[in-house]
């Protein structure tokens, strides 16, 4: 099996394979010019992200600076929106669904490294995909940690660490981040605390 090979196999390899640095190079010259389009170059910067990422969906928008590994294996689904400071660490699949909130300074991951440190000496990884469901909000400052699936219609609190998998149509946070309640009929009716809707 390959490095490239492995890296998509969640198995643990070495990453100092010279040929893919230079691959991912690639990758950050491109980042670079997103990362340096004028607020007013709205086409560029969406020509950019095709060039960028793996998909990129309909009605898709990230607001600079993003960091990525690679980009290559970042898949968006439609009307995705993310906010200044998003990192992707995308050494292998991470999928983000359709009417995904993402705000300012989340870490997305897929990528890990043993904890044994004679490996990590030899600079050992492995990589396990990410899944966000649709219509999720993701908080300010979230990480998001290797192999995590998040269900559709979930909130993330702000500052959470996501560890495990959280359900569909829940709010979840904290450190490490868990469920904290049903998204319930409360809900429809208040947006924040005892603010009612009043817009339909």
């Amino acid at each position: 099996m390959t490095t490239k090979e492995r890296m998509q196999s969640q198995k643990v390899y070495f990453c100092d394979d010279e040929s893919l640095a230079a691959e991912q190079t690639q990758c950050l010259e491109k980042l670079y010019d997103f990362n340096h389009t004028r607020p007013s170059e709205g086409e560029k910067r969406t020509g950019l992200l095709k060039e960028l990422l793996a998909e990129v969906g309909e009605n898709c928008y990230i607001e600079p600076p993003l960091h990525t590994n690679w980009g290559r294996y970042t898949h968006l689904g439609d009307n995705v929106y993310a906010n200044f400071n998003l990192t992707l660490v995308d050494d292998t699949d991470i999928y983000i669904g359709d009417y995904v909130m993402i705000g300012p300074n989340v870490t997305i991951a897929t990528a890990g490294h043993p904890v044994d440190p004679e490996l990590r000496m030899k600079v050992a990884q492995f990589n396990i995909p990410v899944r966000i469901g649709n219509n999720v909000w993701i908080g300010a400052g979230a990480v998001v940690l290797p192999g995590v699936t998040i269900g559709d219609n979930t909130v993330i609190g702000a500052g959470s660490v996501v560890t495990k998998d959280i359900p569909a149509n829940v709010v979840a946070v904290g450190n490490p981040c868990r469920v904290l309640r049903e998204i319930n009929e409360h809900d429809k009716e208040y947006y924040y605390k005892n603010m009612k809707i009043d817009i339909k």
